[in-house]
This record gives structure tokens, C-alpha cells and sequence, in this order.
């Protein structure tokens, strides 16, 4: 579970993500709106551009008519009747040779009676009041479109039916000489174009540009899901690292005055217990061997002692000492902590195994205070096997580190004792003052170095200590 301050100092940024979150997710939003009616647009501009593009054309055609067809045959025959077979066969041949080479799907020309006098298909020919009010204009002299979609409802609703036609109705005048076509209506014309390949690229276009808006912002989304991850990772690692700076501070003023208290108590213990101790050892040697009241004295010497050494675990956790760093082998401190030690492990049956990389390099570390540290792991590793067994002691060298290894076979340490191993005055034990692995992490520590415990899986724990190879370590 995290700190409460920690959210409490991860909120402003959490405040800062959303906010770019939401942001992203508008832009997004409005990228896609203006992309549509950006489409709009182009589908405007496509609809005005095909009818200019149609009136261009009804106008060119009703030049060629009305010179081509209109004229001669005027002057040919008195009149005009397409129902004629060779004058509707001229027309064709006029409308068709103006045309051959635009892209025009279907042309009809109405007569004044609102009848389709000519066409592209045989079949509309003849067939009367079908202009409807786009007719009607253009009789008026008012040219107009329309489209004409085809298709299913959602396929008209994104823009891409089946058939989408421009219909242009305008009208079909006579001219005047050397003046522009403005001479009175004879006729309307009627231009179809087709659109729906048009319309489709319009669609490709839109949904090309929709995919490249949204892998743009699936790779800003993912870009900025990483800044927010690493962000936070690091919001959240300096807040832990004020608390524990917090804590330690709090920690080192609690230790000093602690310190200064101990200091006081165990100069006014230590004097009247000297006194005791080598009273008892004084009365102890008057005494008669076989008097029963000599053991009374080795209890009071013994007890002397002990009380004695609780002073010092108390002095040496409440004020530290700055190690005296010299040239030290790690391996040899071990080795004179098993010596040290040897006399013990016979008499109840332990093991100490070791486990040695070659060429351990020398640090600059306090011998004695690293002997101290490892004779408590030791120890307290075996009391950790009451029966009797195995330590295995191991030594390898990293790329910059040096690791030491202290593996027992005991039962492991509960998880909840795990959790406060390190407090202080905190033991498992009848006798003891709970300081010992204090004193061990303080001194690695002081060594700049790291001390962890685990429990195996199989059985027993694994101490864990780490120190830097120094530049100065040879």
C-alpha cells in the first residue's frame, strides 16, 4: 500500500495527465468534425465545378445546334420536326460529334410542350411532362441542377451510394447575330453526368485521412502514456525517497538523543558495575573453593558481564562508529570469524562451508567492524539451527560490486517477522536486546554498502550483503 503523502504529491501531475488526456481526446474530436466537413467541402466544390461544367457544355451544344442543325434544316425544310427520321438522324449526329469526347452519361432536349423531342435513349423519346420544376425554370430561362442518388440509406448517409448523378436543366435559345446566345427560348436541354467515381475517391480520401489522424494520435496517445508512466515512476520515487530521507532524519535525531542518554546512563552504570564485578572476582578468590556461596559470586561475575555486554550493543547502535577504513580481504575476515568460532561448532555440530571467487579483489573497509557484523550472522545463523547444520558462506565478484552470501538450513524466518527484523529492540528471543542485526545493517551501511534477508525456497534464509568496488580497492 503507498503512502498517502505519495498520492497526495502524485495528484497535481495525475491533474496534469487528464488534462492532456482530455485534450488529446478533443483534438481528435474536432480533427475528425473538420475532416467531414472538410469533405463537405470538396463534395461542394465537386457538385459546383460539374455544373459550370455542364452549362459550358449546354451552351457549346446549343451553338452547334442551333448553326448545325437549326439553320440548315430551317432553311431545308421550312421546319423542324425530329420525328423525321433524317432530321433526327442530323441532330444526333450534331449532339453526339459535340460531345463524343466529355463525359456525359445521358442528354435530353424537351420541346416548348414539355416533350422530349431528342435523346440518347430511343425509349424517352416522345414521352411528355416529365421536365418536372427544373424544366420549367430553365423554360423560364433560369438554368438549375439536381442529384440524384441511388443506393441504401447508410450508403447516402456516408457519401457513397450506388449512383450519384448531376441532372443540369438550361435552356435552348436561339442566336443573334455577332451577340452572345440570348435569343428567345426554343427548347430546354437536359445533361446528365455521372459522379459516383468522384464521389468514391471523395470517400477514399476522407477515410485515408481519418487513418492517418488516428495512427498520429494512437502514436502521441502511446507517447504520452509512456511521459505520464515515467513520470509518475519518478514523482513517485523522489516522494518515497523524501519519505525515507524523512524517516531517517527523524531516525538519526531519535538515535542521537538516544545516544546521549546511553552515554550518560552506562558512564553512571559501568563505574558501580566494575566495581561489582571485581568485587565479586575479589571475594570470589578468598573464598573457599568447596564454600557454597562461591558459586553466588560466579553468578554475580557472570551476570556482571552480560549486563556489561548489553551496554556496549546499546552503545554501539545508538552511536555508530565511522569505520577506520583500510586495506581489508573479505575473505580473510571470514576466515578468522570460522576460526574464531571453530571450538563452537564442534561441540554442537555445525558446518561453516565457503565458497570463495578467485582474485577477490582488496576493499577498503574496518576489518574489525565487518568482523563484528559477520560473526553476528554467523551466529546467529546457528541459532537459527538448534540441532546442528550447515552455513554456506559465498563470495562472488559482479562488474562493480562485491557479494556476500550467508545461507542457513533453519526453518526460515516468518513473514512477519521479516517485516520488523531490522527494528530495533525487536527479537524473537528469551535473552538478547533485539540490537544485534541492527548493529550488523548499521556497519554494512557505513560501508556503503546493502544488506537484504530472504527466505529460501527450500529451507532456511539467505543474508544478502553488497559492497562497491571502489576505485581505491586493488
Amino acid at each position: 500500500m503507498k503512502p498517502s503523502n505519495v498520492i497526495e504529491r502524485a495528484k497535481p501531475f495525475r491533474l496534469v495527465k487528464y488534462f492532456t488526456f482530455t485534450s488529446l481526446v478533443v483534438i481528435f474530436i474536432g480533427t475528425i468534425i473538420l475532416s467531414v466537413l472538410n469533405t463537405h467541402w470538396v463534395r461542394s466544390m465537386q457538385y459546383q465545378k460539374s455544373e459550370d461544367y455542364a452549362l459550358l457544355l449546354i451552351e457549346n451544344l446549343n451553338h452547334q445546334v442551333f448553326l448545325q442543325f437549326i439553320l440548315p434544316v430551317g432553311l431545308k425544310y421550312g421546319k423542324i420536326e425530329l420525328r423525321n427520321q433524317e432530321q433526327f438522324e442530323r441532330m444526333d449526329s450534331v449532339v453526339r460529334s459535340t460531345l463524343h469526347s466529355f463525359n456525359i452519361e445521358m442528354v435530353n432536349i424537351y420541346s416548348k410542350k414539355d416533350v422530349i423531342a431528342y435523346s440518347f435513349s430511343s425509349e424517352l423519346v416522345g414521352l411528355e411532362n416529365v421536365g418536372g420544376a427544373f424544366y420549367k425554370n430553365a423554360l423560364d430561362g433560369k438554368s438549375s441542377s439536381k442529384l440524384v442518388q441511388n443506393g441504401a440509406f447508410w450508403e447516402i448517409l456516408l457519401g457513397i451510394p450506388k449512383e450519384i448523378k448531376i441532372v443540369t436543366f438550361a435552356p435552348l435559345r436561339a442566336e443573334k447575330p455577332l451577340s452572345p446566345i440570348s435569343g428567345p427560348v426554343l427548347g430546354v436541354v437536359e445533361i446528365r453526368q455521372d459522379l459516383s467515381s468522384d464521389y468514391r475517391k471523395i470517400f477514399k480520401f476522407q477515410v485515408l485521412v481519418i487513418c492517418t489522424i488516428s495512427i498520429v494520435m494512437g502514436i502521441l496517445l502511446l507517447t504520452l502514456i509512456y511521459v505520464v508512466k515515467r513520470g509518475e515512476g519518478i514523482i513517485e520515487k523522489r516522494a518515497l525517497e523524501r519519505i525515507r530521507l524523512k524517516d531517517q532524519l527523524a531516525k538519526a535525531k531519535h538515535l542521537s538523543s538516544l545516544g546521549e542518554m546511553v552515554a550518560g546512563v552506562s558512564h553512571e552504570i559501568r563505574n558501580p558495575l566494575g566495581i561489582i564485578s571485581s568485587s565479586a572476582e575479589l571475594l570470589k578468590k578468598k573464598m573457599d573453593p568447596r564454600d557454597s556461596l562461591n558459586a553466588i559470586a560466579d553468578i554475580v561475575v557472570a551476570e556482571a558481564r552480560r549486563l556489561n555486554n548489553i551496554i556496549t550493543d546499546f552503545l554501539n547502535y545508538a552511536r555508530p562508529k565511522k569505520p577506520n577504513r583500510g586495506p581489508c580481504r573479505i575473505d580473510e575476515v571470514i576466515t578468522k570469524n570460522i576460526n574464531f568460532l571453530e571450538h563452537q561448532m564442534n561441540a554442537n555440530g555445525f558446518t561453516i562451508r565457503t565458497c570463495f571467487a578467485d582474485k577477490i579483489p582488496v576493499i577498503m573497509a574496518d576489518g574489525d567492524m565487518l568482523y563484528q557484523a559477520f560473526l553476528n550472522l554467523l551466529i546467529n545463523g546457528m541459532q537459527a539451527m538448534p540441532g546442528g547444520g550447515a552455513i554456506d558462506v559465498t563470495v562472488e565478484i559482479g562488474d562493480d560490486s562485491l557479494w556476500l552470501y550467508v545461507e542457513d538450513e533453519g526453518d526460515g524466518v516468518p513473514a512477519a517477522v521479516l517485516e520488523k527484523i531490522w527494528d530495533p529492540f525487536f527479537t524473537t528471543k528469551e535473552k538478547g536486546t533485539g540490537l544485534g542485526l541492527g548493529i550488523v545493517k548499521n556497519i554494512i551501511e557505513a560501508h556503503d554498502g546493502m544488506i537484504r534477508i530472504d527466505n529460501q525456497r527450500e529451507s532456511g534464509c539467505r543474508v544478502s550483503i553488497k559492497f562497491p568496488l571502489r576505485q581505491e580497492s586493488k
